[in-house]
């Protein structure tokens, strides 16, 4: 089976025949799937009325399991933001009804967001709805092969963790 990435490689191959085009074959493909994956994101999202960022600290809160709550710090380093970002975002999240700020009764001048019931049914339905996608998308391959690419994704991925 023949994609458009073969053509791109032969093209390339016949005017730069003296490149190890081996790059291109794999990060190609991986473009264009990482493209497919950003408009079923979008599309799981605005289906669950969820803009993408919102999705980003609503799935903080939920993986940290009940009462689904952590401190602005815990966010940030979850969600990788800037404070005056997370405070922004908090805040329009606040406003929406999904999250709510409280006291954290460790630390007197401390809070902790905390996920609302409203946005626990949001966060939900859009993770739902992202699995769904994303699992139409791995249906042609077999599990044993699942396995094999998340491994060599995770590979691939090492030396930019942490």
């Amino acid at each position: 089976m023949r994609d458009e990435v073969d053509e791109l490689v032969e093209a390339w191959a016949s005017q730069r025949p003296d490149l190890d085009l081996a790059p291109v074959e794999v990060f190609s493909r991986i473009s264009r799937l990482g493209r497919h994956l950003d408009l079923a994101r979008k599309d799981a999202f605005t289906s669950a009325q969820v803009e993408s960022w919102e999705f980003d600290v609503l799935a903080a809160l939920r993986r940290a399991g009940a009462p689904y709550e952590l401190s602005p710090g815990k966010l940030l380093r979850e969600t990788l933001v800037t404070s005056g970002t997370m405070t922004n975002r908090v805040d329009r999240l606040v406003d929406r009804g999904l999250v709510e700020r409280l006291p954290d009764p460790h630390d007197r001048r401390g809070v902790l967001v905390r996920l609302t019931p409203e946005g626990k049914v949001a966060v939900d339905s859009a993770f739902e709805k992202l699995l769904d996608a994303e699992q139409t998308f791995l249906a042609g391959l077999p599990e044993k092969d699942r396995v094999k690419l998340a491994g060599l994704l995770r590979t691939l991925l090492s030396p930019f963790a942490g």
